[in-house]
């Protein structure tokens, strides 16, 4: 429940401040064929460096396409932003498509899968060699798969604020805060962090929508699917809601063993960085490079870098050209946090829309400004298997998830966080003047209540009315998506802007792979130098 106390935060200051959330999206979508396949064409010149571009990048592959927004007030911007990217991307992609699922397509054999390439510089060698290792350790079909990840911050003014209440509520005048406004709002962070691991299963059942995979994705691996058509092209488990979130995406067995801290961020930093530092014996034995002295991943540890833990939720600060992340918050503390654990919705374009984006605004306000309790390893456990119970079985109506210790049913958790988000919906509403946030909620209530499907549900009802398979329906989608956006070219001002932005990222590619100095070597040598800084103790 909530700890604070709301009527300070529907006083009008209060209000004003709240207009001041941030949020921004980072969009993956792969680039395919006319046939679906997966696109083995270099990332297009006319989207820019994948290097330097600040909102056209790739992911793991070399067609898996990253579209970022910056930071911006409403939801409205943010889709707005990146429609245009949508547009203009197809203006510079011919014939090709952007997969609009998570889950991919026929994507070929792991040899197949072109990792991504950023040009010659020591920062982006590293970054292709980290691909590299990422299909190494984990196969490359994995690294195929696609999500949204929403970005959330607060302003200054809000913490500030924040701060001063909390300070009064316990007695004690703003003269006697000696907790820097930095350190208040990374502990703050980590407060909104902790809950959110709680409940983020929520989210995966609101708008999970990879209830279904293409046989191909799981050749030569073990799984628990079963065919959806006769001949087994299509495979599916009938009460999931995002395999994308379970052992055929983003976990490890490897992973399994690492338990990370989130009470605070010395804790989250140091446990990260001994994953980093510290060699996993599988790896060792694979080595850095191959035989043929070419390197094959970064390092032995059990994360190569930061990066490679798949979290479905990360305090951030943007780390510098050569930065780690961990340094990053190490010196200037979180800014914002990134949300990790949401699917594509296919049955949008952009893959998101503002009620979604409104409910996860109430949802991390939520989590924010309720009783935060620290956690232990009992907690991380449970939490693991709750996602793992949410993934295959989220869409059975009688599915139990672990609560305080006990089973408790879905449902009823579920309605119980929906009645305690609403107050955030209202104040939300109140500082915009508006009813969106609070039917943002309603709408996702009906999908508690059974009144409307979710993504998932509702994929696997037009699969089974259409008799597709999972790779005809997608690609279908795919196909209507694609034709959305061209009907909509953008204008002459808006092309040439983005045509300039291109050019110029690539000449900043070319200014990063003349300035670099030394070997790779040593590069590579000062970069994991960084880590030092939270290795005492370990």
């Amino acid at each position: 429940m909530p700890t604070f106390n709301l009527a300070d935060l529907a006083q009008p200051e209060a209000l004003t401040l709240l207009k001041g959330i941030r949020r921004g999206i980072e969009k993956e979508g792969l680039r395919v064929s006319p046939e679906g396949e997966l696109a083995q064409t270099d990332h297009p010149r006319g989207l820019g460096s994948a290097l330097t571009h600040d909102s056209i990048t790739t992911d793991f592959a070399e067609a898996l396409l990253e579209f970022i927004t910056p930071p911006v007030a409403t939801p409205e911007q943010a889709l707005e932003k990146l429609d245009q990217i949508h547009r203009y991307t197809y203006s510079q992609i011919g014939d090709e498509r952007l997969w609009v699922n998570s889950m991919p397509g026929r994507i070929g054999r792991d040899p197949e899968i072109p990792v991504a390439r950023y040009g010659s510089s020591h920062s982006g060698t590293m970054k292709t060699i980290y691909r590299l290792g990422l299909g190494l350790r984990y196969g490359r079909a994995m690294q195929t798969i696609a999500g949204i990840h929403y970005n959330f911050s607060l302003p200054d003014t809000f913490w500030q604020w924040l701060q001063a209440k909390e300070a009064a509520r316990e007695g004690r005048g703003e003269t006697a805060i000696q907790e820097s406004l930095q350190d208040f709002k990374t502990r703050r962070y980590f407060d909104l962090i902790r809950n959110f691991r709680r409940h983020y299963w929520l989210l995966i059942y609101l708008f999970g929508a990879a209830p279904a995979v293409c046989g191909t994705f799981v050749q030569d691996r073990e799984h628990k699917l079963q065919p959806f058509d006769g001949d087994g092209r299509s495979l599916y488990a009938p009460q999931a809601t995002s395999l994308r979130m379970g052992d055929l995406g983003y976990t490890s067995d490897a992973q399994k063993s690492l338990i990370v801290c989130y009470n605070d961020l010395s804790s989250y930093l140091s446990t990260l960085c001994a994953a980093i530092s510290r060699p996993y014996p599988p790896y060792h034995e694979l080595g850095v490079k191959d035989e043929n002295g070419e390197y094959q991943q970064l390092s032995t540890g059990l994360l190569q870098i930061e990066n490679e833990f798949y979290s479905p939720i990360r305090p951030k600060n943007p780390a510098g050209m050569g930065e780690t992340a961990l340094s990053a918050l190490d010196a200037r503390g979180v800014e914002y946090i990134e949300v990790r654990c949401l699917d594509l919705n296919p049955f949008i374009p952009l893959g998101i829309e503002a009620p979604q984006m409104r409910f996860l605004d109430a949802f991390l306000l939520h989590c924010l400004l309720s009783d935060s309790p620290m956690t232990d390893d009992a907690d991380y456990r449970a939490i693991q298997q709750n996602q793992a119970r949410i993934v295959y079985q989220g869409r059975d109506p009688e599915v139990q998830l672990i609560h305080n210790g006990s089973e408790r049913k879905l449902t009823d958790w579920a309605g119980e966080l929906l009645d305690e988000i609403t107050p955030m919906a209202e104040l939300l509403d109140q500082a915009w003047q508006s009813h969106d946030y609070t039917r943002a909620v309603a709408v996702q209530r009906d999908k508690i209540e059974g009144r409307t499907p979710t993504p998932a549900a509702q994929m696997l009802a037009e699969m089974h009315e259409h008799q597709q398979t999972f790779f005809q329906w997608a690609q279908d989608k795919a196909e209507q998506h694609r034709q959305y956006f061209l009907d909509r070219p953008l204008s002459e001002k808006e092309q040439a802007e983005f045509e300039a932005h291109a050019k110029a990222s690539l000449q900043k590619q070319s200014e990063v792979e003349a300035s670099d100095q030394g070997s790779f070597e040593d590069f590579l040598g000062q970069y994991y130098a960084q880590y030092t800084f939270c290795q005492k103790g370990l």
